[in-house]
């Protein structure tokens, strides 16, 4: 294997991809441990690597006694082909080990547009595509992540499924492992004792779909087996596992950084937004904790950049002390604070002036609509106002780049709103003139438009999507709407979200789609270059398939593909917060509401039944 690898190796572009031996990595002695894991990340290296859920998840496995965990990523095509023309395996980065010999691969299935990229990963390992077709000598391949809120179309490739937080659930799964007999298990039975003894875990050859035309018709389920799978969340973030050494990475990857977690869940409850709803409920980790993670990661891996994450870091209660607490240390080592994931309407001149110290990188705030009335419509409870003095304050304190991100084809939305935009814009650009004390850096304002997508166990998970050639138009008249020459406009190909909304509301029917494509040479779909829309338009032809039928608006009493899980959020939550969009008005997020708890229902996953807020 290391002859072949070596030769390889010299005809591939960025080999340090698949060498492994990064600083941090975790090796064992293989006969300490009699249960192998490997964390199969469907994308390249460079983001892979970049994923803080993988890192979590390689610590917690690998803290878990007589388990190894490894890593493998997807190759770039010219590294697939060398493979296959040597007739190498894919391989774990830690061993060297060809992944058909460890008992579970976990794949970490982020976005919609990584499906082919598993397929080839079994693929390279030798592994029978379909679950069905996999043997006791098979290992058993499961996946995790966001995209498992609703992950029929490729239901039939996996095993199980692990539905919300890993930290404890994957080790529980472990254990039972070990108990059933490890390798020597029954398969199946140990996935029914998975199914039915866990918390958390769903095995979609338990269940069978049938459908009436584009509609789910129903849901059975063999005996015992529970009729909703309910996520599993992590109660007490201070003492979760979150390592602060790791492996770190031995090229260049998308996020080379330190990263802290602020909180999980968002007090916003943006009708939207997917991850602010399945992310409840609200748990926060205290500033001391945070600040000795920040220190001991940076201190271990010598990065130059620490990130604050959470979906909207300026909501995070603790945020002043733990500003003080690492603003002396990074400023004093110039290591650059990057706060992702502003709330505009939350924003301080305190915060501004505390971070303004450090080394400035872009400011970035999501406004996602250019007029009031459809951020009231979508429940972005912030003004434009509140926006105006947010960019001013960064601008008087020396930041002279801005980052606003928006959505395309919002419910309701139109052409006056996508405009506004244009003139949200502008008017960062007349209040940069007003407040930057020293405008000769320039200003730079990025303009980002993503396409809207109705996401499972989101309030408009009913509402249509719009059609390729309504995104596409919308996209046109933006781009002409804008003019400053300090704006720069970046935009979401519509063809890619167009299969991405076919695939987040998509039911078992597409496998065979994701299939078809894949042997005719779908992979790396997330990447422009590789990205074969008229491939993907044949397969849905081959196998009898209308993508426009997943893209339809659903009745409030119909069964969705997605209803066997639950998140936490009530389907009554999202009902009413529906209504409320068509009507403009606004829910109070979490903290503003005084006290008076929307009832999402997200907090009874809490043994004491309240949220952080």
């Amino acid at each position: 294997m290391e002859r072949k690898l070596e030769r390889i190796l010299r005809r591939v572009q960025k080999p340090a991809r698949y060498t492994g031996g990064e600083y941090g990595e975790t090796i064992k002695d293989k006969s300490a441990v009699d249960i192998r894991y490997a964390f199969c990340f469907p994308d390249t290296y460079e983001v892979g690597m970049s994923n803080l859920g993988v890192r979590i998840l390689y610590a917690a496995l690998n803290a878990t006694e007589g388990v190894w965990c490894e890593r493998a990523y997807t190759p770039w095509p010219d590294m697939e082909a060398e493979m296959r023309r040597e007739g190498l395996a894919l391989y774990a980065l830690e061993s060297g080990d060809p992944l058909n010999v460890f008992d579970f691969l976990g794949f970490s299935l982020q976005y919609e547009m990584s499906y082919t990229n598993v397929l080839t990963m079994l693929d390279l390992a030798g592994i029978p595509l379909l679950a069905r077709d996999r043997g006791p000598e098979d290992p058993i391949v499961m996946c995790g992540g966001p995209c498992t809120y609703n992950a029929e179309p490729v239901a039939d490739f996996f095993d199980i499924m692990s539905i919300g937080e890993g930290e404890e659930a994957l080790p529980e799964l472990m254990r039972l492992y070990r108990k059933m007999g490890g390798r020597s298990a029954d398969k199946r039975a140990f996935l029914r004792a998975a199914a039915t003894e866990l918390k958390g875990f769903y095995v979609p050859s338990l269940y069978r779909y049938d459908y009436d035309g584009p509609r789910t018709a129903a849901i059975e389920r063999g005996e015992g087996v529970p009729a909703r799978v309910t996520k599993r969340i992590v109660e007490d973030l201070d003492t979760a596992i979150y390592p602060t050494t790791y492996p770190v990475p031995s090229t260049e990857v998308i996020h080379d950084r330190a990263v802290i977690e602020l909180f999980r869940g968002c007090i916003r409850g943006c009708r939207f937004c997917q991850a602010g709803h399945t992310y409840r409920p609200i748990r926060e980790k205290s500033p001391q904790v945070l600040a000795r993670q920040a220190v001991e990661q940076l201190q271990f891996s010598g990065c130059e950049e620490l990130a604050m994450t959470s979906l909207s870091t300026s909501d995070y209660s603790g945020l002043r002390p733990l500003c003080d607490e690492l603003l002396a240390y990074c400023g004093e080592r110039k290591i650059n604070l990057s706060v992702p994931s502003l709330r505009a309407d939350s924003f301080s001149t305190e915060l501004s002036e505390r971070i303004s110290g450090v080394r400035k990188s872009s400011i970035t705030f999501a406004p996602e609509a250019g007029s009031q009335r459809l951020r009231d419509v979508i429940n972005k409870n912030i003004t434009e106002e509140e926006l105006l003095s947010a960019c001013g304050q960064m601008f008087s304190h020396g930041w002279s780049s801005v980052k606003l991100y928006f959505m395309l084809g919002l419910p309701t939305e139109t052409d006056d709103d996508i405009r506004a935009i244009a003139a949200l814009a502008d008017s960062v650009v007349h209040t940069w003139r007003q407040t930057a004390k020293n405008k000769m850096k320039g200003l730079r304002v990025t303009v980002s438009t993503s396409l809207f997508i109705p996401k499972p166990f989101t309030p408009f998970q009913w509402e249509p999507m719009c059609s390729m050639e309504e995104l596409q138009r919308k996209v046109s008249v933006l781009r002409e709407a804008i003019t400053a020459k300090a704006v720069v406009y970046h935009y979401h190909d519509p063809k890619t979200s167009f299969l991405e909304g076919v695939f987040a509301r998509g039911d078992r029917r597409l496998a065979p789609v994701i299939l078809e494509a894949w042997r005719n040479g779908c992979r790396l779909d997330a990447w422009d270059e590789h990205f074969k829309y008229d491939v993907w338009m044949r397969a849905f032809d081959t196998c009898g398939i209308d993508p426009r039928d997943y893209l339809r608006a659903r009745d409030l009493d119909e069964l969705l593909p997605w209803s066997v899980i639950d998140c936490g959020v009530t389907e009554a939550y999202l009902k009413r917060s529906l209504a409320d969009a068509h009507e403009g008005k606004i829910t109070p997020d979490c903290r503003a509401a005084a006290g008076r708890c929307s009832g999402c229902g997200a907090s009874r996953l809490l043994n004491g039944g309240k949220c952080d807020v």
